[in-house]
């Protein structure tokens, strides 16, 4: 069972869950979970298909019925209260859009279903369209407006009638990458000038780093580690982890005298490096091009890639072994604009100060 607390600040819980687990047969689609979200905050869950994020998010709104556990909201159990009495707000990848409403009158529906109209349910449409720059286009019908706008009334319609949390899943999925960033500041924004409470879901790494307070990282059916973007990026605390939040060179080997010893040498660990960790990781942009250190690899250049801010190098290690997850024999270095690149063929080394890494079982 897995224990997410508050942040550091010591918020007030808005959603609790207590063992929240739920099984299809003899698949288990998420483990026995406990979960603290704290008022105001923007959590991701982030993982691969399959990994239970999404199941996990229809578990705390009441589209699936736990096989056991508890949901908590505000403190008052909510586990067998039907979805439509839960006070949540949904955003889903397609915005369910009625195609013959208005703008203003898709807005408007939530209010209405909830007996809120007149000029009360007037005022309440203009400010989320206001809220989400799209206050004069209300008028208009959702096949007149771009698929950025069309995510922007979904948001506005689920901002308007204030729910006590609001879930996303995958809600930019349909959207081309620069949509996306610009929607990406948009949530920002939202999420900052109404101090909602957002559990967020994606597959999208850059996505979770960009926007959230923290990150809840899962795989197979259950949390593999919860932080800050900065916590679950410089110091993540499993292989997975590592290997699904941006790039990373792995060494894998055995522990000995503060040293790591692997196919490709023996390295000094972190001076903070738990005892049982047997593979040091290392970010790209960690490693230093050409100088000499203790913790040392060399290799062919295998591929250069080019990413306007950044230039990857690919190098192939000069022995055989475990680095880097699927290539087994390579490691990655992140070069910046107006560093020298290596040309490929070429045969470089790369170093890195020991306790920048971190050491993961």
């Amino acid at each position: 069972m897995t224990e997410l607390v508050p942040p550091a600040s010591g918020g007030a819980a808005k959603l609790v869950t207590q063992g929240l687990e739920m099984r299809f047969g003899l698949l288990v689609a998420l483990e026995p979970t406990d979960i603290t979200v704290a008022v105001g905050e923007f959590l991701t869950l982030l993982g691969p298909s399959g990994s239970g994020k999404s199941t996990l998010l229809q578990l705390v709104c009441g589209l699936l019925e736990p096989a056991g556990g508890t949901v908590l909201i505000d403190g008052k159990d909510q586990t067998g209260v039907p979805v439509y009495q839960r006070d949540i707000g949904l955003v889903f990848q397609h915005y369910a859009l009625f195609p013959h409403l208005t703008v203003g009158e898709n807005v408007a529906f939530p209010l209405k279903m909830r007996g809120i109209a007149g000029a009360e349910a007037k005022a309440k449409v203009k400010a989320a369209l206001e809220m989400v720059h799209l206050g004069h286009l209300g008028h208009r019908f959702p096949r007149e407006l771009s698929g950025g706008q069309q995510q922007r009334v979904a948001l506005a319609r689920c901002f308007v009638y204030e729910p006590s949390i609001i879930l996303m899943d995958e809600p930019l999925g349909a959207l081309d990458k620069k949509l996306r960033d610009e929607m990406q500041i948009e949530i920002k924004r939202l999420h900052r000038e109404t101090g909602a409470t957002i559990i967020y879901v994606t597959h999208d790494q850059e996505e979770a780093l960009a926007m959230s307070d923290r990150i809840c990282v899962m795989n197979h059916a259950k949390v593999e580690q919860i932080g800050t973007p900065h916590e679950i990026y410089s110091r993540p605390r499993t292989e997975f982890a590592a290997n699904f939040i941006g790039l990373s060179n792995i060494f894998r080997g055995e522990r000995s005298d503060g040293r790591l010893v692997t196919p490709h040498g023996a390295f000094t660990v972190p001076a903070d490096a738990p005892g049982t960790g047997a593979a040091i990781v290392v970010r790209p942009e960690q490693l230093t091009l050409g100088e000499a250190c203790e913790n040392r690899v060399c290799g062919t250049v295998r591929e250069v890639v080019y990413a306007g801010s950044e230039t990857r190098i690919i190098t192939r290690l000069d022995a055989g072994g475990a680095a880097g997850g699927e290539g087994a024999d390579e490691f990655i270095l992140r070069l910046l604009p107006g560093s020298p690149i290596p040309t490929l063929g070429e045969r470089i080394s790369a170093s890195w100060n020991p306790d920048i890494a971190t050491m993961v079982p």
